[in-house]
Formats: structure tokens, sequence, C-alpha cells
């Protein structure tokens, strides 16, 4: 059994992880858009191929899985998820299944309104969001909400372009020289990262390790410590099968007086 890891980059533990388990099992095969991609180097083979934004880059990865009689193909960036998921049915028909989940929840996933819209839906704790800033003023006049809150493109990743605003007149600024930004309420407590994954056939969830965050660095933890809540192990199962989510996900919560709120979820 044979298995592609896109856009490897610096990932170098991940395709070594799975060298070592497909050890006499199958091979092991990596992609880039670069040969300065150190982590294709650890697979078995590699392929150079084109920025998933060219035309014509899926029929180049089907290329190589039909050459590579490949079963099981994973990306290691999130923009590319939803690529994947739009065309499963050309990966099938060359006999690969696509490691993660269908198109609409990576969407929902890069789309930080409509999972905000979702998450109320069902009534989770969240953060409140707004795409319109006049009903986001009328919310801080009424007292619903208060400053700090956060300014931030509505689909964006690895904290760019975000900004903590503590007025009126920068939310002003910011949304005058930018497009496509939203306001969230600033949530203040234990920022909590969940690193889930869900068996791909029966939806259940098969692990889940969660950690406390100490330290951020560009969006990504630096520094954490490890701990178990059967409450919050609770919820994250009940968000997983409240929304059909497959694969490996990540979630960003907040712990706020004994309480979690989930941010975001990010499917790997």
């Amino acid at each position: 059994m044979n298995i592609l890891i896109l856009a490897a980059g610096t990932r170098n533990k991940i395709v070594q992880y799975f060298k070592k388990t497909f050890d006499g099992v199958g091979t092991v095969v990596a992609t880039d858009a670069s040969k300065l991609g150190p982590a294709i180097y650890d697979a078995d083979k590699y392929y150079i191929v084109p920025p998933i934004t060219e035309e014509g880059y899926i029929e180049k990865i089907l290329e190589i899985c039909k050459k590579e009689q490949i079963k099981g193909v994973l990306s290691l960036i999130d923009p590319e998820l939803s690529l994947l998921a739009a065309n499963e049915e050309k990966f099938k028909a060359v006999g690969t299944t696509i490691i993660g989940s269908s198109y609409d929840l990576c969407e929902m996933a890069l789309d930080k309104m409509q999972m905000y819209d979702w998450l109320k839906a069902h009534g989770y704790n969240c953060a409140r969001s707004w795409m319109d800033k006049e009903e986001f003023y009328k919310a801080v006049d009424a007292g619903e909400v208060t400053y700090p809150v956060f300014v931030k493109p509505y689909r964006g990743s690895a904290s760019i372009s975000i900004s903590k605003v503590y007025d009126k007149e920068t939310v002003d600024l910011l949304f005058a020289h930018e497009d496509d930004l939203m306001i969230q309420e600033f949530l203040d407590g234990q920022e909590i990262g969940a690193d889930v994954y869900i068996d791909l056939i029966s939806g259940e969830v098969v692990s889940i390790f969660t950690k406390k965050k100490i330290k951020m660095r560009a969006g990504e933890t630096d520094k954490a410590v490890s701990f178990k809540d059967a409450e919050l192990f609770a919820l994250i199962e009940k968000f997983v099968n409240e929304a059909g989510y497959r694969g490996q996900i990540d979630i960003d919560i907040f712990e706020i007086a004994g309480q979690y709120y989930i941010s975001e979820v990010n499917p790997r």
C-alpha cells in the first residue's frame, strides 16, 4: 500500500513517521513545489510539482497516483485540502482515497464566519463575530461586547493580518484599507489546542491530544503543556459527531471561567 504526501516542505518528522510505519508494507512518496523542501528527501520517492494554483496541478497529482499506485493521499497545507476534496471522484477513479474531510467541511473551516454561524446554531460557546462593522458598533453601544476585539480576514491562517483593536477609529481604518475582514470578540482565557484523529470510515474519534498553550509564534504553538479533562474530551467528541469531520483536525479552544469556547477548527 503506497501513500502520497503533498506539500511536504519542512515537515521532515511527519514523512519519517510514515516511512517507519510503511516499512515493509508500502512506499511513501512525497511532493513539493521546490527542491529546497527538505522533507521530500526523507521519502522513498519524491516529485517536484507546480504550485497548487497553477493550471493542470491536479492532473499532475493524478498522474503520480496512477504511476505509483497510490492508495491514499494527504496534503500538509490547509489551502490544498479543499482542492483535493473538490476532486475526490477523480482520485477514486484511479484507486486513490483522499485522507481528510469533505469539501463543504474544509470550506467551513476556512471561512471563519461560516464556522461561527454553525457553532452558534448548534449551541456551542464561541466568540461573537461580525462581518458588518456597523452591526458590531450597535452591539458595542448596547453593551453586548467591549474592546479589545480582533480584526482579521474571514478566510486566513497562520495569524496573518490579525490585529488586536482597542477603539472604533482603528476598526474604521482597517476596514478602509482591506477587504473581507471580520471582527471577533476577544476571548480572555486559557488557550487550548486539541489534536484529533477521526476514523475515515466510521467517523468515530480515534484519539484526542489536548495541550494548554503557553507561548505562540507566528500562529504556531511554541510551548505548551499537555493535560486531560473528561468534560473537554466529551465536548470534542460531540462536535466531531455533529459536524462530521474525518481524518486529522485540530481545534482551537478557550477555557473561560470553567466554560469551554470553540474558536477555530483546522483540518490537517
